[in-house]
């Protein structure tokens, strides 16, 4: 089908990453320091990507290209996702939304991509399993970069309540006041107020 699609000039791309982080449907990631198109079925054409491209490598395009599938589409934006493994300063840190979430929330909720991750960097972990305070690592995330809102995915169980504190601690140690919540998922996968 003929529709309007991204097209990237690699040469014009200088590797911000800016136009990854801004894709909230996955479809631009990063390949070798380049921007690259990976996904053409992920790409909506709406164009979140452009304004955030500061060399002007992103335009539009009509051309032959698969159709947007809105129901395949992964709400991952970056890579890891896993606390531990997850840089300090990273380009899709800039202007982000964190979602902090205990990794059981996403095998419990069904909708977790949907209601959760949909425009958020997601960070998994589990402060029981890997025996860590992830509090340190948060501090220097939220610190360093522009973080607009954190929130905590937690399930109801007590081991959940180390995650809970480490992000509180963060952001506290953190000196910024931004926007938080907790939202406490059930065992039995629903959300409890």
């Amino acid at each position: 089908m003929i529709r309007k699609i991204i097209e990237i000039q690699e040469k014009k791309c200088n590797g911000c990453g800016l136009c990854a982080s801004a894709c909230h449907e996955g479809a631009i990631g990063m390949v070798d320091g380049k921007a690259r198109l990976l996904r053409e079925d992920y790409c909506d054409g709406l164009g979140d990507c452009l304004p955030q491209c500061p060399t002007g490598a992103i335009t539009f395009v009509e051309r032959e290209a698969a159709p947007y599938d809105e129901a395949g589409i992964s709400r991952l934006r970056q890579w890891p996702c896993q606390i531990k493994l997850v840089p300090v300063n990273a380009p899709y840190f800039h202007k982000a939304k964190l979602l902090i979430a205990a990794d059981c929330t996403a095998y419990t909720y069904a909708d977790f991509h949907r209601d959760f991750m949909k425009g958020k960097i997601t960070l998994i972990g589990c402060p029981k399993l890997d025996g860590a305070d992830y509090s340190e690592k948060l501090t220097e995330i939220i610190k360093n970069n522009d973080i607009r809102s954190v929130t905590i995915l937690r399930m109801e169980v007590p081991c959940c309540g180390g995650l809970e504190m480490a992000v509180k601690k963060a952001l506290q140690n953190s000196g910024k006041f931004l926007p938080w919540q907790v939202v406490t998922i059930s065992t039995e996968g629903q959300i409890l107020d």
